[in-house]
């Protein structure tokens, strides 16, 4: 299976969520279908239904996550050195050029990836725009509204 590129914080998240999924979300549902087990007939038992569900849903996001965490490639921005390249894990300042307006990426995975908090994951459109590009270099982005111009004013890894 190909490795899955991971910041240490996306890690340090996914490690979080699994061990609340096992320590607090499993017993959680295994209690909920003991106390609908009580109720007696379980064929018309929606609460225990509800349970079992839920039941499915943790052990899948379980699965999942092991699986995320055992298939990743966890690198540490701060141990880059890319001479000023994007690349995975790079926080990027840009201008887009049209507008005027100034943001700043971090190229991240695609499960940590979260625009609100600045995060692009290296899938996306921006991001494949940006790799391998240097501080000066305009990236061309193909966006919905058409291609956007966006000058990369800096590029650190932090």
């Amino acid at each position: 299976m190909n490795k899955v590129p991971l910041t240490v914080a996306g890690a340090e998240k996914l490690k979080q969520e699994l061990h609340r999924l096992k320590t607090v979300d499993r017993p959680n549902v295994i209690a909920a279908i003991a106390e609908a087990r009580s109720h007696g007939d379980l064929s018309e038992n929606a609460e225990y239904d509800a349970a079992k569900e839920r039941q499915g849903f943790i052990e899948g996001r379980i699965r999942e996550v092991e699986g995320k965490l055992s298939n990743a490639q966890i690198i540490d921005p701060q141990l880059l050195d890319a001479d000023g390249r994007c690349v995975f894990g790079a926080t990027v300042d840009l201008e887009d050029l049209d507008s005027g307006n100034q943001v700043t990426y971090q190229i991240v995975g695609d499960d940590e990836a979260d625009i609100k908090e600045g995060k692009v994951a290296i899938s996306s459109p921006i991001a494949r725009a940006l790799i391998g590009k240097f501080a000066g270099d305009v990236a061309e982005v193909q966006a919905p509204g058409g291609v956007r111009e966006l000058e990369i004013i800096d590029v650190r890894y932090v």
